[in-house]
């Protein structure tokens, strides 16, 4: 009985070890780093001259507070260092007259006959 106890109590610090390799993490580790992504795309968003609510409209999932948070911080950094803005680039508006111009070739293609079928005739 005490040497199985013994080897119990020997092999509870290396089998409890272990839950570390199956890459469970603790919700606290997940939160940080939920918060600190958060804080980056703040941080991103005013680098990109973005206004905070462009920002929590492009980034519903993350976490408004955090957002704030990074973007404040961004500013008061570049007002610190005279860092200009730079632009972000237009988001791709997809209209219904260009989508359709791109249709319509296709179309086209198919009410031409193939070459096999004009020499054919």
């Amino acid at each position: 009985m005490r040497r199985t106890l013994l080897v119990l109590v020997t092999l509870a610090p290396l089998w409890l070890a272990g839950c570390d390799l199956l890459g469970l993490e603790p919700a606290s580790v997940l939160a940080a780093r939920r918060e600190a992504e958060s804080k980056a795309v703040g941080a991103g968003c005013r680098h990109a001259a973005r206004s905070v609510e462009e920002c929590y409209a492009l980034n519903k999932r993350a976490d408004k507070a955090a957002i704030f948070a990074g973007w404040k911080e961004m500013s008061e950094y570049m007002a610190e260092n005279k860092i200009e803005a730079v632009r972000a680039p237009p988001e791709p508006v997809v209209n219904e007259v260009a989508a359709a111009d791109a249709a319509e070739p296709e179309a086209a293609d198919e009410k031409k006959p193939s070459k096999a079928a004009t020499k054919k005739q």
